[in-house]
């Protein structure tokens, strides 16, 4: 079983800076798990701890059941797939996927033939072998990296941004190959990006990170639907949910600067009111989750329509609520026009608020996702 724990663990570079926080996650064998996070938030200093190219401060890593702290990096039957690939470039594709076992292993030399033709197989790249890396597009760099990782047949995979460097179109297409290449294996993976549409797509738990601390983990149908704080909720999403500050009266919320009330359903209500006594609260609803309507006897909130933006199959409609603004998603064929004062309602399902203080979301019990079953 390659599992891994990390337990209360902590980074703290020279000078105090704090990069990790008391981080404590588990993960399962073979769990795609995937750390999401702005620039500086701790992700990628959490994976270079597996990895041993950072020390710890406090706390414990362990692969399986055995503590990896003070254990050399090439010990730790890892393989980590970078950013920029770190492909050497007077070497050819095949000598570059061998060279770790050639330089690292006592395997003999037609296993790691074997093992490097068929990871050669699996990436599609049998007919690169003799190329060098100057001669590979991105898209083809990034698959000898991940071949050279995959002849390891290693206890657990690291990737740091492994996509960032591709266009959108190949991004999209080596997430699909990612997907099932670690379907396919079966091998627990940690990966690290910035960007939460992979996090979303690739995951079977997503850990999301900010400023070294964990601010939550679950599936990634969890973290979008049931965010457990307000970075949460504004981080993942594009576009991001929209925010008002209101008062709570009864069960009716009235934004603060006057720009509508909205009677909240008996439910949410009596969820906040059971955890706080406050008053004042953020009020959370994403985007898709914002509808426009003709039905008289819903109710609705009028705004006015300043800009939209056709994104694909979908519009991106921009809207002023008296003084506050917000965006709401609609498909292509149902937008309405530039400087039209439309209706709206809000899915009583998609409602969140949050506490100003502590920036907790009030509206649901989801903090943390248990781990997949084995």
């Amino acid at each position: 079983m390659s599992k891994v724990t990390f337990d209360g663990v902590t980074k703290v570079y020279e000078g105090g800076e704090v990069a990790v926080q008391d981080f404590t996650l588990e993960l399962v064998d073979g769990e795609f798990l995937t750390i999401v996070g702005p620039s500086g938030s701790g992700k990628s200093t959490a994976l270079r701890m597996v990895a041993g190219l950072e020390d710890i401060t406090e706390g414990d890593i362990f692969i399986r059941d055995r503590r990896i702290n003070d254990v050399p990096a090439q010990n730790r039957d890892i393989a980590m797939v970078f950013q920029n690939y770190a492909l050497y470039p007077h070497m050819s594709v095949r000598k570059n996927m061998s060279y770790g076992l050639k330089m690292g292993t006592d395997l003999p030399e037609d296993e790691i033939e074997r093992r490097v033709d068929e990871a050669a197989e699996m990436m599609g790249i049998s007919d690169l072998m003799d190329d060098r890396p100057e001669q590979l597009s991105g898209g083809q760099q990034q698959r000898v990296a991940t071949g050279r990782a995959i002849v390891r047949e290693p206890e657990v995979f690291l990737m740091d941004e492994p996509l960032s460097n591709l266009d959108a179109k190949l991004r999209t297409h080596m997430r699909i190959e990612l997907q099932r290449i670690q379907e396919d294996l079966a091998t627990t993976t940690i990966y690290v990006t910035h960007d939460q549409e992979e996090a979303l797509t690739m995951s079977d738990r997503v850990a999301v990170l900010n400023e070294g601390e964990l601010q939550q983990v679950g599936t990634p149908e969890e973290v979008y639907n049931e965010p457990a704080n307000h970075f949460v909720a504004d981080f993942v999403g594009n576009p991001s949910m929209n925010f008002f500050d209101v008062a709570l009266e009864d069960r009716t919320l009235v934004e603060l600067g006057g720009s509508f009330e909205y009677q909240l359903p008996a439910d949410i209500a009596d969820t906040v009111n059971r955890r706080t006594s406050g008053g004042e609260f953020i009020f959370g609803i994403r985007p898709e989750a914002i509808e426009i309507t003709d039905d008289e006897s819903a109710e609705t909130v009028e705004g006015y329509v300043d800009v939209v933006e056709l994104v694909g199959s979908d519009n991106f409609v921009y809207l002023t609520i008296n003084d506050e603004s917000c965006i709401l998603r609609t498909p292509a064929d149902g937008a309405p026009e530039e400087g039209e004062t439309v209706s709206i309602t809000f899915n009583h399902d998609n409602v969140h608020l949050f506490d100003p203080e502590t920036r907790e979301n009030l509206t649901t019990e989801t903090q943390v996702a248990e781990p997949p079953e084995p």
